[in-house]
């Protein structure tokens, strides 16, 4: 393709529910992260179409249970906002409440979560600031948290964002025209506020654009982008961004199953009647996303940016594409500067079962692409017999190459199991073969729909397939993730590690 034209999804990965602003000539980015830690990536860019991983918000969430694996709670659809010289991040967990963090080096450090308002099932908060020195807030409903569905409330907020003040006032009803009304993002233009937000559901809903002349409303509805008749299902919920040469331009994400909610960029224009298109308009005067359009017109550029995937470890450490399952902990680590080493940590007991699942030190990265190989290598340091590592594919739906140390012997096994709707996870192991060496390569072909295919290798062998396919799975609200860990079936912590040299991500 011409370097004049971009191709959709910007990001083959899954940043769901994307915000973005303008610093002068930076564009940031944040997205949802869920349970995973550290949360909040913020991406950077300079031409919109490139984007890098520059930092996370914080690193671990001081709240109950957050050392535990809480799959689907966690950071919910964050916004992120420039104001007094600061970029803040407002975001909310469905369990505890809205929180804001802030920053003046986006690249350093951030403060920490600052509880706004205690609720549950307030989500999807959007912080603004007004010219007249007001500031508000407008966030969307969790139904399964707090019965309420389909509607907006704004508040009145202090301008430091520390809290909301007063009642909140319902200022969308979205029950009949507008289902699952939500993430928000507040804007001010010619006038008119406006709120961009989704509606109709992840995988099949469309983007809506509320407009009024007072924040408080009445407010006015009109649907601006379709799916059409692209392959892009559920174009929406995202940010606006515009450029001193008045171009405009609307991030958003498309729900793709098992590689999470990947992120698209389209082409933004105000019409004389002061109501936004994005895309391009076909039949009907309907707006649906483009596929390729001509790059902004931006002098600056980021063309040598890339999502970070491979990783050769550095003195030891691991890159910012790489989270944990829930809140880090030292004891996960140990230090060597030749190679990452992950201490052998016991699987917790989570339910009366001892599962992969539910193991809160699998290091994990997003699938990346459609079709990519993932490849790692492997040395188990064991203390005692059970220690064990290896790579995963993870979601609801998992498997696993292990080598693990039974009785002084190395072996080889194929671990796989899912999350079923009671709660309970199942699980399985089968013994590939008996190793000669604690060295191993082992190396996972994905490929389309996510069909996996795993092989290993001892030193410089041949590689070796495992007999058995596997279909990955996506998990509690984000894509399927793959990564690597190292474990005991012990009780008790053990003095056993895994050295891994690489990990090497190639699309295909």
């Amino acid at each position: 393709m011409s370097l004049d034209y971009y191709k959709n999804p910007i990001i083959c990965a899954d940043y769901s529910d994307p915000d973005i602003v303008r610093v002068n000539d930076d564009f940031f980015m944040v997205s949802s992260s869920f349970n995973h830690m550290p949360a909040l990536p913020i991406l950077h860019s300079k031409d919109l179409v490139n984007w890098q991983i520059i930092n996370h918000v914080f690193s671990s969430f001081d709240l109950p249970d957050y050392d535990l694996v809480q799959p689907g709670k966690g950071v919910w659809a964050p916004s992120i906002r420039y104001h007094d010289q600061k970029l803040w991040v407002f975001f909310s967990t469905p369990d505890e409440g809205i929180f804001m963090c802030n920053t003046d080096d986006p690249w350093g450090k951030w403060s920490k979560p600052h509880c706004v308002q205690s609720a549950l099932g307030w989500i999807d908060p959007c912080p603004f600031w007004d010219d007249d020195g007001n500031a508000w807030l407008v966030h969307a409903f969790a139904q399964s948290r707090s019965g309420i569905k389909h509607k907006l409330q704004l508040f009145k907020m202090k301008n430091d964002g520390s809290a909301l003040i007063g009642e909140g006032k319902i200022i969308y009803d979205g029950t009949a025209d507008l289902p699952t009304l939500e993430g928000p993002k507040v804007y001010k233009r010619n006038g008119w506020y406006y709120i961009f937000a989704p509606a109709g559901g992840v995988e099949t809903g469309w983007q809506t654009v509320l407009r009024s002349k007072n924040i408080q409303g009445p407010w006015t509805a009109r649907n601006v982008l379709f799916q059409g008749d692209t392959p892009i299902n559920g174009p929406h919920q995202g940010g606006w961004v515009e450029l001193d040469n008045q171009e405009c331009w609307f991030v958003h994400f498309q729900d793709a199953n098992l590689y999470g909610r990947i992120v698209h960029l389209q082409p933004m224009h105000w019409a004389d009647d002061d109501w936004p298109t994005i895309g391009e308009i076909k039949g009907n005067n309907v707006c649906q996303p483009v596929l390729t359009w001509k790059v902004p017109t931006i002098t600056n550029n980021t063309s040598h940016y890339q999502i970070q995937t491979s990783d050769n470890f550095a003195q030891g450490k691991f890159g910012l594409q790489w989270q944990w399952l829930a809140n880090p902990q030292k004891q996960w680590l140990a230090d060597n500067n030749q190679s990452l080493t992950l201490n052998c940590y016991p699987l917790p007991y989570r339910n009366e079962q001892q599962t992969l699942y539910f193991a809160p030190n699998l290091l994990l990265q997003k699938f990346s692409s459609f079709q990519f190989t993932a490849q790692t290598a492997i040395k188990l340091n064991p203390e005692q017999s059970g220690d064990f590592g290896g790579l995963i594919v993870y979601g609801e739906r998992y498997a696993a190459l292990i080598i693990s140390y039974d009785n002084k012997e190395y072996n080889l096994y194929y671990r796989y199991g899912w999350m079923k709707d009671s709660g309970k996870v199942d699980e399985y192991r089968e013994k590939i073969t008996q190793l000669t060496t604690a060295d191993c390569q082992f190396k996972v072909d994905v490929g389309l729909n996510g069909i996996c295919q795993f092989y290993y290798r001892e030193e410089k062998g041949e590689w070796q397939k495992i007999s058995r396919n596997f279909a990955a799975g996506k998990g509690k609200w984000v894509g399927a993730k793959i990564g690597i860990f190292a474990s005991t079936e012990s009780k008790q912590n053990s003095h056993g590690n895994c050295n891994f040299k690489y990990f090497d991500i190639k699309p295909k």
